[in-house]
């Protein structure tokens, strides 16, 4: 039999997913450089009055990318828990989830400087 909907549990897991993000911003220093980028991003996009749906591009993006660096470090946890010791399969699934940050972070890079560049150009 399924549980029954208690907002206290709702609330609490709001509760672990803060403490998440804050051990992100204590412990991961990518994560702090992504995030510092976003900000950057988002100030931009302000001064230079991006169309919605440019906005929708610009904040996916960002997105995408701090998403895809909480899912890094919670496979390169896991992996270091269950396998401490130095093994090239637990080597490949780390890198396999670097090579994901990697990758949603060049796109985010291009999305930018497709939206970025024309405005700025217009602007100068």
């Amino acid at each position: 039999m399924a549980s029954r909907f208690c907002i206290k549990d709702r609330l609490r897991s709001f509760t672990y997913a803060f403490k998440g993000l804050h051990l992100m911003l204590q412990k991961q220093h990518n994560f702090y450089i992504h995030l510092i980028l976003a900000v950057v991003a988002l100030v931009l996009g302000y001064l230079l009055d991006l169309s919605r749906a440019e906005w929708l591009w610009i904040v996916l993006a960002i997105g995408i990318v701090l998403i895809a660096e909480i899912f890094n470090t919670a496979i390169e946890k896991l992996t270091d828990m269950v396998q401490p010791e130095k093994d090239i399969r637990a080597g490949h699934v780390k890198d396999l989830a670097a090579a994901a940050v990697l990758l949603s972070a060049i796109t985010a890079l291009a999305i930018g400087l497709i939206i970025f560049i024309p405005r700025i150009v217009e602007v100068f």
